[in-house]
């Protein structure tokens, strides 16, 4: 009733689970970290809430800033226990930044990110024929930027003189998920947007897939309309997501209406002493999002 009362404040109704809205919608894209996983299990209500907008002829695509391969992801998610049938199909941002990683054949890139990411220069080097050539920065011709190489203990600061490196050979960063900070658990880690937020500082150019990013939007629309056999109109669009930057200025950039989920990400700011949701911590985020959602959810639920 409290964060009720608070969405109403800021004139924004809080829904009591996606049946209240399906009807409005032909299709929904739906984040993932946060919202139907955290990185160690699915959220099986989630999963549910899907599963029955599907049932009732509505597509589910999952739209994530993951840095991995399509297939990848699928992979991962399955593997977390996510059942196949509560999304019709999925785009990352990893699958956007291979196609560019691609597309720069003969080219040699430096990877700044974590070993588990070389998914993402196997599947280029399967697509292409041949290895990608991994090299250091004084030889690279681009940079793919996956994260931070100890998440848990370091930084985006840690890189400061590293990117300094970079930027003074001018070399292109392919951000491969624009996430700033992600919550694995319990805990906040930082991702590879916030070392391509820092490059950009700097001066340095940086090409970004994921959300709040016109790519993967165009993607996710061409997606949707090959799994309905026709384009689905924006009006007929919903995007479901809990980060203020991504999801929801994602969604506003794109046209499209929005439900924010409070208990993602921006949990602690919302509800800074316990239940109730904080109007004017929502308006901040409203406001640095620059969109305002149709719709607050606590968690995706049916």
């Amino acid at each position: 009733m409290q964060a009720a009362a608070a969405a109403r404040a800021a004139g924004i109704p809080e829904i009591g689970g996606l049946r209240d809205i399906a009807g409005r919608y032909d299709a929904i894209l739906c984040d993932v970290w946060g919202v139907l996983i955290d990185g160690k299990k699915h959220f099986p209500a989630a999963a549910d809430a899907l599963r029955r907008f599907r049932s009732a002829g509505g597509r589910v695509l999952l739209v994530t800033n993951a840095s991995r391969p399509d297939a990848e992801v699928r992979r991962q998610l399955l593997g977390l226990g996510l059942p196949e049938d509560a999304f019709d199909d999925l785009v990352s941002a990893g699958e956007l930044t291979l196609r560019e990683m691609v597309s720069r054949k003969g080219q040699a890139c430096y990877h700044l990110g974590p070993p588990r990411d070389n998914g993402l220069f196997e599947e280029a080097g399967r697509r292409l024929g041949a290895p990608v050539r991994k090299v250091s920065p004084e030889e690279a011709d681009y940079v793919v930027c996956t994260g931070l190489l100890e998440e848990r203990a370091e930084t985006p600061q840690d890189y400061d003189e590293r990117l300094a490196a970079l930027k003074a050979r001018d070399l292109v960063m392919l951000c491969a998920n624009p996430d700033i900070v992600v919550a694995i658990g319990d805990d906040l880690v930082y991702c590879a947007g916030a070392l391509a937020e820092r490059y950009a500082a700097m001066g340095g150019k940086v090409l970004m897939f994921g959300k709040p990013h016109p790519p993967v939007y165009a993607a996710a629309r061409e997606r949707l309309a090959r799994l309905a056999g026709r384009p689905v109109a924006d009006s007929r669009i919903v995007a479901v997501g809990d980060g203020a930057l991504t999801d929801l200025a994602g969604a506003g950039r794109a046209g499209l209406d929005c439900v924010f989920i409070t208990d993602g990400v921006h949990g602690e700011e919302l509800r800074p002493s316990g239940e109730q949701v904080d109007p004017s911590a929502l308006e901040r985020l409203i406001a640095a999002a620059g969109a305002r959602p149709v719709a607050l959810a606590r968690a995706v639920f049916w």
